[in-house]
């Protein structure tokens, strides 16, 4: 199964606090983070896209505030979230400098992930950093999001961001080496589960089983929520061992995890879910050359739309059609109405001086649009 890690094209990589952050003084484990990027830095230059989704800004920011309860209030939570970002994001910039990288920081909430607007926004930065060869370090934003800091639901955050992302695997670095039949802590006779390739409520009800107690336990539920929602977006994710230094690697090497395999791949899902969820809220009528571009596999310029029938809002969804009416394509949409109506036959290039800002310079991108 590690010849998924090797192939992949694009990984995220999920860490959480306990992993980071030494739970007893409060300090980054400086030695530990060195070594994941050392993996990191062995996958890129693998030619593969890295990001990275990291917890750890609470547990490095209370130790400045000086707040060493056990239990912090949610505003303090999201005081210790604020001050520690910063460190984080230094830790970050140092060890990914240290091999020739550049880093970029991302905050982010679930709601970034789940609104199509912010979906479409977030998703060009990641796409273009990547391109770049930049590694994006995801954060949740707690010093807003109220959900996940009081959940620690970030295992589905890191989710959500992989499939936004067109992801081909997530991996979910853990104090225990993957899902077992019972908390192995606790229970002797636990096995083992290496693959799973339907999450069924036997499976689910392993998790629930390994609620609290032993390592790795408590999220082992949020963990099998997010591979629901990875697989059904087409990437695979496994959960590994993040105690042990270089973590990534001996996953590579084939050290032991679970695997969870999505059927289909990151696009397919993708396109699944425009063409066959989504409601469509308006409508594009294209020329001919248009038509002929899209069954080339093209975005749609402003320059091949011949009329806009709204409304709707940037990152709905909307039926394009030819001239005779005939839908051929259902996409997402990246100008609401009104903008739509004032470049639709324009250039790409005269957007600007059109709505007086530098938008897209297509009308629908071709890994947004799905052809009928």
């Amino acid at each position: 199964m590690s010849k998924l890690l090797d192939n992949a094209k694009r990984v995220v990589v999920k860490i959480g606090s306990s992993l980071l952050v030494n739970p007893e003084n409060g300090e980054l484990r400086q030695d530990w983070l060195k070594s994941l990027i050392a993996d990191v830095a062995a996958l890129k230059s693998a030619g593969k896209d890295v990001m990275i989704v990291s917890s750890g800004a609470v547990a490095l920011g209370r130790r400045d505030l000086s707040l060493d309860r056990s239990r912090l209030k949610l505003d303090e939570k999201q005081a210790a979230a604020a001050v520690g970002q910063i460190r984080l994001a230094h830790a970050y910039q140092d060890a990914l400098a240290a091999h020739g990288l550049t880093v970029a920081q991302l905050l982010v909430t679930l709601d970034d992930t789940e609104e199509r607007r912010r979906y479409l926004n977030a998703r060009a930065t990641v796409d273009t950093l990547l391109r770049m060869g930049v590694v994006p370090v995801i954060n949740e934003n707690d010093t807003v999001a109220t959900a996940e800091i009081r959940f620690g639901d970030n295992d589905r955050l890191a989710a959500r961001v992989a499939v936004m992302a067109g992801a081909d695997l997530l991996v979910l670095l853990s104090d225990i080496d993957g899902l077992y039949t019972a908390d192995p802590t606790m229970d002797d006779a636990a096995e083992h589960i290496a693959e799973v390739d339907d999450i069924s409520t036997t499976i689910e009800g392993m998790a629930g089983q390994a609620r609290d107690g032993g390592p790795g336990s408590g999220g082992m539920i949020t963990k099998i929520a997010a591979a629901k929602i990875a697989v059904s977006g087409g990437c695979h994710m496994l959960i590994g061992n993040g105690r042990v230094q270089n973590p990534v690697g001996k996953i590579s090497e084939g050290a032991k995890t679970t695997w969870f395999k999505a059927v289909a791949s990151p696009k397919a899902a993708r396109k699944k879910w425009i063409s066959g969820i989504l409601q469509a809220t308006g409508t594009l009528v294209v020329d001919a050359g248009a038509v002929a571009a899209l069954s080339r596999g093209k975005s749609l310029l402003p320059a091949g739309v011949k009329a806009v029938n709204g409304p709707f809002d940037r990152g709905d969804a909307v039926r394009i059609l030819d001239e005779t009416g005939t839908q051929i394509a259902r996409g997402l949409v990246a100008y609401g109405a009104a903008d739509a109506g004032a470049i639709m036959g324009a250039r790409s290039q005269d957007i600007e001086d059109i709505l007086g800002f530098a938008g897209r310079d297509v009308m629908v991108h071709r890994d947004d649009l799905v052809l009928d």
